[in-house]
C-alpha cells in the first residue's frame, strides 16, 4: 500500500525512519530546525507532524493544523503536545517509548556506578592534579536496596540490571504492576513513602502530569536516607529543584544525578554546581541504537496507524 500523505519532521531523526516513509510513498519535508512560529505558518499544509521534545506542540499550532491526522513522537513523554487539543480536533498522537528503554536504563545504572564509587569527581581531582585515594571511599552496589518510581517498561527493564546485580528491588507505581515482573525479579511493591524511606538509590521513571508535579517534594525528599541517593532521567518538573538542593547542600541525603530540569537548558545553576550532583545535558535517548530504533518504530507505527484507519 502506497501513500500520499505530506509528512513534516521537525526534529532531528535517523534517516532509515525517513527512508521507510519515503518508500512508502510519503511526501517528506525535513525541517530539523524548525521554529515555532515558522511551523505555525505551514502546519495547515500537512496531514503529519513528526516530533522529538524539541519541538512544542501547543494549542496554537494545532488550531491551524487543520489537514493534520497524526501527530507522531520519536521518544517516550508527550508533555510537549497539547493532548486536550489534540483531542478536540480528533488528531491521534502516537510515541516510541520501546526505543529508549535500553539508553535510558544503561544511563541511570552508569549514574548509580559513578554515584556509589565517586568516579566523576575523582576524575575532575585527578585532572586538577590531586591524589585524594583516602578521599574517595566508595561503596558497592551488591545488596543495597534500589527504588523504581514507575515500573513501565523503562522501570522494568532497570530492574532487571539491578537484580543481574544482586541489589533488592522496590517498586511503587500508581497502576499495577506486571506480576509476571514481580515474581521473576522478587520485587518488593510498597507506597511511595515507604520506598523513599527504604531505599539506598531511588530512581524516577514518571510522565510530567498535573499528578506527578513536584512528586518529590520536601516532605518526600526528608524522607530519604542521608545514605540515599537520587536519579532522575524522566522530566524536570516531578523534582522541586529548591528542595532537592536544600536537601544536597545540607547533606540530608548523599548526592543526585540529573538528565532532566524543570527548565532546559537549567537556570538553577546552585543545584547543578554543588559537589555531590552530576548532571548530564537530557542524553537519556542520545545513543545511536536509540535514536535509530526511534525513527525506524514511529515510521512503522505511522504506516500500521492509517493502514488500520484505512480499513476502518
Amino acid at each position: 500500500m502506497q501513500f500520499s500523505e505530506r509528512i513534516v519532521i521537525c526534529d532531528h531523526i535517523d534517516e532509515k525512519g525517513i527512508n521507510i516513509l519515503k518508500k512508502n510513498g510519503f511526501a517528506i519535508d525535513y525541517r530539523p530546525e524548525i521554529e515555532s512560529k515558522e511551523l505555525e505558518d505551514i502546519v495547515h499544509e500537512y496531514d503529519i507532524i513528526v516530533v522529538r521534545s524539541r519541538t512544542k506542540i501547543f494549542k496554537e499550532i494545532i488550531e491551524k493544523a487543520n489537514k493534520c491526522k497524526l501527530i507522531a513522537r520519536v521518544g517516550v513523554g508527550l508533555d510537549n503536545i497539547d493532548l486536550n487539543e489534540t483531542k478536540k480536533k480528533q488528531i491521534k498522537v502516537i510515541n516510541a517509548p520501546e526505543a529508549a528503554m535500553n539508553a535510558v536504563s544503561e544511563l541511570v545504572v552508569g549514574f548509580m556506578f559513578d554515584l556509589s564509587r565517586n568516579i566523576s569527581f575523582a576524575d575532575k581531582e585527578m585532572k586538577n592534579g590531586k591524589w585524594l585515594k583516602k578521599d574517595f571511599m566508595g561503596n558497592e552496589i551488591r545488596g543495597k536496596y534500589l527504588g523504581i518510581v514507575g515500573v513501565g517498561n523503562i522501570g522494568r527493564n532497570i530492574g532487571r540490571i539491578a537484580k543481574s546485580l544482586r541489589m533488592n528491588i522496590i517498586g511503587y507505581d500508581i497502576y499495577p504492576i506486571s506480576k509476571e515482573f514481580i515474581s521473576e525479579t522478587g520485587l518488593i511493591t510498597t507506597d511511595l513513602a515507604t520506598l523513599v524511606q527504604s531505599s539506598d538509590f531511588i530512581t524516577c521513571h514518571v510522565p510530567s502530569t498535573s499528578e506527578t508535579k513536584k512528586m518529590f517534594n520536601k516532605s518526600i525528599i526528608d524522607m530519604m536516607k542521608p545514605t540515599a541517593f537520587f536519579i532522575n532521567t524522566s522530566r524536570g518538573d516531578v523534582v522541586d529543584e529548591e528542595a532537592l538542593f536544600q536537601a544536597l547542600k545540607d547533606k540530608k541525603i548523599a548526592g543526585a544525578a540529573l538528565d532532566v530540569f524543570e527548565v532546559e537548558p537549567p537556570t538553577n545553576l546552585d543545584l547543578i554546581q554543588l559537589p555531590n550532583v552530576i548532571c548530564t545535558p537530557h542524553i537519556g535517548a542520545q545513543t545511536k541504537e536509540s535514536q535509530e530504533l526511534g525513527s525506524i518504530v514511529i515510521a512503522e507505527k505511522i504506516i500500521h496507524t492509517l493502514q488500520q484507519k484505512a480499513n476502518e
